[in-house]
């Protein structure tokens, strides 16, 4: 009889957001110096860019880093005209520059915000054969992507309950699911403890 290796992949991920991680208070003309290239927790991040003046309405700051695969990515987060923090979508695992189209009014901050991605096993191919999630103390929405989560396809999601540190088991019948392209999970900062995801 044929046996099934199951591994299991371990996040935890409690880190406050942090609006000057990458960037602290500069005016950088071009290229900003970069404070950090990777979030605490080790995951990837949106990026937040706060502005303190109020004369920067259509100002753009171009992110440029890593995906959760490693894959090269690239947003461009455009700032109002009022001293305000703009949350980027797309989730870095590392930042590699950070381009501003012109001289701010005043400083700026780049930071990390409180959407969050992993990889479970990089773009290999598995299968998930169950979960334990162990919830924050607010409800949120955990999406599984085949891929990641700027290119690739969420199968399904599932739901913490918002008491914290209840914990929920699943396990996948049959040969669980399948995700050709690689896994990856997104979820919002504070709605999860911890989680466990184990794969074959």
């Amino acid at each position: 009889m044929s046996t099934t290796v199951v591994t299991p992949k371990f996040i935890s991920d409690e880190n406050a957001s942090d609006d000057d991680r990458i960037v602290t208070a500069a005016r950088p003309n071009t290229t900003a110096t970069l404070a950090n290239t990777t979030f605490l927790g080790g995951g990837a991040r949106n990026i937040i860019v706060t502005t303190t003046g109020t004369g920067d309405n259509g100002k753009t700051t171009t992110i440029t880093g890593t995906d959760v695969f490693g894959n090269s990515l690239t947003e461009t987060i455009t700032s109002t005209g009022s001293a305000e923090a703009v949350a980027g979508t797309k989730l870095f695992l590392t930042v590699t520059a950070v381009e501003c189209s012109a001289q701010y009014a005043a400083n700026i901050k780049v930071g990390s915000g409180t959407l969050c991605a992993e990889a479970i096993q990089g773009s290999n191919r598995i299968r998930l054969k169950g979960f334990s999630i162990v919830s924050g103390g607010t409800a949120g929405t955990i999406s599984y992507f085949n891929g990641t989560p700027e290119s690739g396809t969420a199968l399904f999601k599932s739901r913490t309950i918002g008491t914290d540190n209840t914990t929920i088991d699943r396990t996948i019948p049959d040969q669980g699911v399948l995700f050709e392209d690689g896994m990856s999970v997104q979820y919002t900062l504070g709605t999860i403890d911890m989680m466990t995801f184990f794969h074959g």
